[in-house]
């Protein structure tokens, strides 16, 4: 039982707490009428235009913050890439605002190593992920810097623009890719890339290894032997670390002219989802996978 004097205190107590929270909600009330700021209808509208994939590829976090940034001016609807290009005209008129000009950008791969060309020194058994295989020593490919071929950018694709071939590798359907990024985060080697479809000269290789070392690995690996560069114009393609690199801010001197006497066919040229690859480079007839090198751990 409580004495009168400590009742008094606890009902004080209570009535002032009761107030207090009375006044500051009253103020809260207040200030948000007062302060409220007025969202434009737009918004949601151009949300309910837009795919609703929250995949990123327009650069903004989600398809709400990027209808905000169209409304504001801040953004073109045309870089949402999910969208058929009919929509994303309709979003523009409806904004009236003008589309614009967009290049495609797709996701590419610095890789040709499939399993018929590069060498495995051991046989991964486990978990069937690339980052998995690496982790549990490096998941058996002599190149290391060499796709691993257990999909997880397939799997990471929510648009199917990716699929496994024949030969351990993943294709890119230019034509179904939007350049979301999945692929670029989920490969544990940073294999793949977003570039624009203009980008047509290409090194599908990524090993720093040299010359008859990178050979030894793989077939098609670049040997870094700088004939590309000596043909390219301009300095558009520069060998370091024994790698092939192509200067894309001079790619408007860019034309399939480096790519003839790459031995290995490591440096090609894309056009209309083709792959194109020098007169020098060797033909590779196998089909088969290569025997594993166990001799090479």
């Amino acid at each position: 039982m409580l004495n009168e004097s400590t009742f008094y205190i606890v009902l004080g107590a209570l009535l002032f707490m009761g107030s207090l929270g009375f006044v500051l909600a009253a103020t809260l009330t207040v200030a948000n009428k007062k302060l409220h700021v007025a969202e434009d209808p737009r918004i949601d509208e151009v949300e309910e235009m837009l795919p609703k994939t929250n995949c990123g590829a327009c650069g903004s976090p989600g398809c709400r913050a990027f209808a905000e940034s169209c409304v504001a001016g801040d953004a073109n609807p045309a870089k949402c890439t999910v969208s058929p290009p009919e929509m994303t005209a309709f979003i523009a008129d409806y904004l009236g605002v003008e589309l614009g000009e967009q290049e495609k950008i797709v996701a590419r791969l610095a890789c040709a190593g499939g399993n018929h060309v590069a060498r495995m020194r051991s046989r991964y058994s486990g978990l069937k992920s690339c980052r998995a295989a690496l982790a549990a020593g490096g998941g058996g490919k002599a190149c290391s810097w060499g796709c691993l071929g257990l999909a997880d950018c397939e799997v990471s694709c929510d648009f199917d623009a990716i699929h496994m071939d024949e030969h351990g590798l993943p294709v890119v359907d230019e034509d179904k890719c939007v350049a979301c990024n999945d692929c670029v985060e989920a490969c544990p080697l940073d294999l793949f890339s977003l570039q624009p479809v203009s980008h047509r000269l290409w090194v599908a290789c990524k090993s720093l290894a040299e010359g008859d070392e990178a050979l030894a690995d793989c077939e098609v690996a670049c040997t870094g032997c700088a004939r590309c560069a000596a043909d390219a114009p301009g300095g558009l393609i520069k060998i370091e670390n024994n790698l092939a690199v192509v200067d894309y801010t001079k790619n408007a001197l860019a034309t399939p002219l480096p790519i003839q006497r790459c031995p290995t066919g490591a440096i090609v040229w894309l056009e209309d989802q083709k792959t194109t690859k020098g007169a020098a480079a060797k033909r590779i007839i196998r089909k088969t996978p290569l025997p594993i090198q166990s001799d090479r751990l």
